[in-house]
């Protein structure tokens, strides 16, 4: 038996309160590009329809969708579902699951400066360096205007970890 190759990421799924402002901030803030606009999704008998039955089993109603790719063509599906519920606090990483997101953007402080005039905010005072005074990677937690958490690196995940962070 061989090992397993590394598979790729195909697309993450994030819902928000409110698609069409998810999408400005998606498309004008972190540059993705919109793959299919804004649509309903309606409970019936149709094919996506009953695929979705599938997956949120019956009494979904219906829910928006959008699908946007990010520059390294990873797909991006953004959900505004009718039950849409926004949590006090998004951030129980602590908790099985997938507590956050990342993005990679050489002018990382530029980006934080554009996320938090768009209405996100910073988790962290500052970026923080890996190697401090060697290296310039950096990296800082932020959450989106519906309160997603995203980190931002200023560099690839390789780069930043390859010689052992910590």
């Amino acid at each position: 038996m061989s090992n397993p190759y590394p598979r790729t990421f195909s697309h993450i799924g994030i819902s928000v309160p409110d698609l069409d402002s998810a999408v400005k901030f998606y498309t004008e803030v972190l540059g993705w590009y919109l793959i299919m606009k804004p649509t309903v999704i309606t409970e019936d008998n149709s094919p996506i329809g009953e695929m979705c039955t599938d997956v949120f089993g019956a009494n979904w109603q219906k829910f928006k969708i959008a699908h946007l790719s990010t520059g390294d063509r990873i797909g991006v599906e953004l959900f505004e579902f009718v039950n849409q519920q926004q949590p006090e606090n998004n951030f129980e990483y602590w908790k099985t699951g997938i507590f956050h997101f990342c993005v990679q953007d050489p002018n990382l402080e530029e980006l934080v400066e554009k996320i938090v005039a768009a209405g996100g905010k910073k988790r962290m005072a500052e970026p923080r360096y890996y190697y401090p005074n060697e290296k310039p990677y950096r990296m800082i937690y932020m959450e989106d205007p519906f309160g997603n958490i995203l980190e931002i690196y200023s560099h690839s995940y390789e780069l930043t970890y390859a010689a052992g962070a910590y």
